[in-house]
C-alpha cells in the first residue's frame, strides 16, 4: 500500500472513530498533496509524499518554537499533537553512527575533497538520507567531513 493511501484509510478510520484532531490533521496532508498534484500535474510518489510531510514537520517545529517564544503554551500543544501525527508517516530515522557512515561513503563515491564539494555531496545523499534524517544535522557533519585538517 503506498503511503498517499495509507495516509486516505487513516483519515477514513479517524473519521469512524470520531478524532477530531488527527482528522484535522491527516486532512492538511491530503490538501497539501492535492495541491501538489495540481500545481505540478503529477501522480505523487511515496518520495513526494514523505517531502511534503518533512516540510510540515518542519513546519510545526518553527512554530512551536514562536510560540514557547510568545507565551502562547496553548498553541504550542495543538501544534505538538500535530507533529506527532505527522511524525507517525515518516520512516525511522537514522542514528548518528549511521548518518556519518552514509557520509563517509557518499565522501569516497563522489571524491569530495574539500568545502568547495559540499554541494555535490549533499545532492548524493539528499536521496538516501531524506526523510530518514535531519538534514541541517547532515549539512554540519558534510562540513566536518569536508573541513582541511
Amino acid at each position: 500500500m503506498s503511503l498517499k493511501d495509507q495516509i486516505t484509510e487513516d483519515m477514513k478510520s479517524a473519521m469512524r472513530a470520531k478524532e477530531a484532531a488527527k482528522l484535522g490533521t491527516i486532512r492538511l496532508i491530503t490538501a497539501a498533496m492535492k495541491q501538489k498534484e495540481v500545481d505540478e500535474r503529477v501522480d505523487l510518489t511515496d518520495a513526494m509524499v514523505l517531502a511534503i510531510i518533512e516540510k510540515m514537520i518542519k513546519q510545526r517545529k518553527d512554530s512551536i518554537a514562536q510560540f514557547e517564544a510568545g507565551g502562547r503554551q496553548d498553541l504550542a500543544d495543538i501544534e505538538k499533537a500535530e507533529l506527532l501525527i505527522l511524525s507517525a508517516y515518516m520512516p525511522a530515522g537514522l542514528s548518528d553512527a549511521e548518518i556519518q557512515a552514509a557520509v563517509a561513503s557518499a565522501v569516497v563515491e563522489t571524491g569530495a575533497a574539500g568545502p568547495q564539494d559540499m554541494g555535490k555531496l549533499m545532492a548524493a545523499l539528499k536521496p538516501k538520507l531524506a526523510g530518514r534524517a535531519d538534514m541541517a544535522v547532515v549539512s554540519v557533519l558534510v562540513k566536518a567531513a569536508l573541513a582541511p585538517r
